[in-house]
């Protein structure tokens, strides 16, 4: 693949992501502010991933027929539209309908972007490599969105935190993704988009699943997606209980995006030297240890600490889990299987926030950590029996 087109893409992926990242990271806190319960939080963070479970195998049927640009341009609409709504009136229904939007759009235009590299990439190792440099795209926003929506909620107000603060927040975060659309929109498919096959058109997405190591990808990305969603949870809710500022969490929450950046960074120095089932288990166990240690540390500088390295740990996983899904899949379903992965991941993770904000009421949110840290300590063991060829097909 070309880098230059490669760059677009990352760049791409950064804006539009880095809107939901922002919105996902200043909703919760302004539904804290207005006096909601943990609760409540856990509720709007997982509508951020509720259209995801709807729309991610339509939108991968959709990238298959019609390619990368009209599946990232509608995304980019949706996404703009929602975040304004919050931007317009930010009561709790509106800032569910920004979190619907900005995750739904979010998680479509990932299918489309990451289909389009992996047909373009020719063997297992270029798999590696380009998947390792798309990654760090997420990674760049997640610290980008929360990082600059902190800054402006603390310092856009007449006093930090009030909602005029937000509502700069919501506007830059519903301009990002026109920084997108301005970078894909020229872009030409490498090759004709598949159209639906017959027997693709009359099968079941779920044939999928015959393959024992798609079920044990959907597995392990089931335990790694409740890792990303805990920290996403528990962080901004143990800030607000220990008085932290919106800045603080946001840089807490961006120094796990940046290590996760920077060992994506790294992958593709050494792509050809990987293998997908010993990256992806010793990530687990690392995982489970931290975990663990999480709740024991009380200052902001210690939980950026433990968010650097889980973001070493969980920023590995995921160039592995894709290079492994091209390669057990046929080309030409490539985008409904990216569907199937991104709907089996996203229906728990609508449930866990709601979950993790029950638990977290009622016994602390300490338990959330060790629970997570058990699931994913069992995990490890259907990740090291995750074994893919050793060259494309």
């Amino acid at each position: 693949m070309r880098g230059s087109l490669l760059c677009r893409l990352i760049a791409g992926h950064v804006f539009l992501h880095a809107c939901m990242a922002g919105t996902r990271m200043a909703v919760p806190l302004l539904a804290l502010s207005q006096g909601h319960s943990a609760l409540a939080v856990g509720i709007l963070l997982a509508l951020f991933s509720l259209t995801q479970v709807f729309l991610a195998l339509p939108a991968g049927r959709f990238a298959d027929r019609k390619g990368l640009r009209p599946t990232v341009g509608w995304s980019v609409v949706v996404a703009t539209s929602g975040v304004a709504a919050a931007l317009w009136v930010p009561v709790f229904p509106m800032l569910c309908v920004a979190a619907l939007a900005s995750g739904g759009a979010t998680g479509a235009a990932s299918i489309a972007l990451q289909r389009h590299v992996g047909r373009a990439a020719a063997n297992a190792t270029e798999l590696k490599r380009v998947f390792s440099w798309l990654a760090i795209g997420p990674a760049v926003s997640n610290f980008l969105g929360p990082f600059l929506a902190g800054l402006l909620i603390d310092h856009a107000g007449s006093q930090a935190g009030d909602v005029m603060g937000y509502r700069a927040a919501f506007l830059l975060m519903a301009l990002l993704p026109l920084v997108t659309w301005m970078l894909v929109r020229s872009l030409r498919e490498d090759r004709e988009p598949h159209r639906l096959l017959p027997d693709a058109r009359a099968g079941n997405a779920w044939d999928l699943l015959a393959d024992i190591r798609m079920r044990r990808l959907m597995i392990v990305n089931w335990c790694l997606a409740s890792c990303w969603d805990v920290h996403t949870f528990v962080v901004p809710v143990i800030g607000h209980e220990r008085g932290f500022s919106a800045s603080v969490i946001g840089s807490i929450l961006g120094a796990f995006a940046m290590a996760a950046a920077v060992v994506r960074l790294l992958m593709p120095m050494v792509a050809a030297r990987l293998r997908e089932h010993v990256v992806i288990t010793g990530a687990m166990v690392a995982t489970s240890i931290l975990f663990t240690m999480y709740p024991w540390v009380s200052s902001p500088w210690g939980m950026g600490v433990c968010s650097v390295f889980l973001g070493f740990a969980l920023g590995s996983v995921q160039p592995m889990v894709m290079s492994t899904l091209h390669q057990i899949t046929p080309p030409h379903r490539h985008g409904e299987a990216l569907g199937l992965r991104l709907m089996a991941i996203n229906a728990t993770s609508v449930a866990m926030p709601v979950l993790f904000g029950t638990v977290g009421a009622i016994v602390g949110v300490s338990v959330v950590f060790w629970t997570v840290a058990a699931v994913v300590g069992v995990g490890a063991r259907p990740a090291w029996r995750l074994r893919v060829p050793t060259s494309r097909s």
